[in-house]
């Protein structure tokens, strides 16, 4: 992976492929020990999930989703809201509403690729949830 510090995030964000076979694909921008910054796209609704590893840090770029966060009803999200919850809180997004849905994740500390427990273990479990695109751009 380049060691940038720049990046085009629309430009990047560009690069998702239109569809997956599993439910997240990730670009990983930086993986260091003490965060990592990945744009994300979602491409089917996600059941409940916590990560036992990482506060996480959600801001929508594009499309619109319900995002549930614990117990609470599920609420719309769209381009510029900002999502934050710590680890181990379970959350999810039951609906796509608008596609492409693509997010600026940051994880602090840094999130393993297979951190992901799902509250059914029936809804999935890492090879499932999310594959990871090299970030192969040289900025000139």
């Amino acid at each position: 992976m380049a060691d940038e510090t720049i990046f085009d995030i629309a430009e990047l964000a560009a690069t998702l492929p239109a569809t997956s076979e599993t439910m997240l694909r990730d670009l990983r921008l930086v993986d260091r020990e003490a965060a990592s910054c990945r744009i994300f796209r979602t491409y089917r609704p996600v059941p409940l999930h916590f990560h036992v590893s990482c506060d996480e840090y959600l801001y929508v770029l594009q499309g619109r989703a319900m995002f549930q966060i614990g117990d609470a009803e599920p609420r719309e999200v769209g381009p510029g809201m900002l999502i934050y919850f710590p680890k181990r809180t379970v959350h999810g997004m039951p609906a796509l509403l608008e596609e492409p849905f693509v997010v600026l994740a940051i994880d602090t500390p840094r999130r393993p690729i297979d951190d992901v427990t799902f509250v059914d273990p029936a809804d999935g479990d890492a090879k499932t949830f999310i594959a990871t695109n090299a970030l192969e751009r040289i900025y000139g």
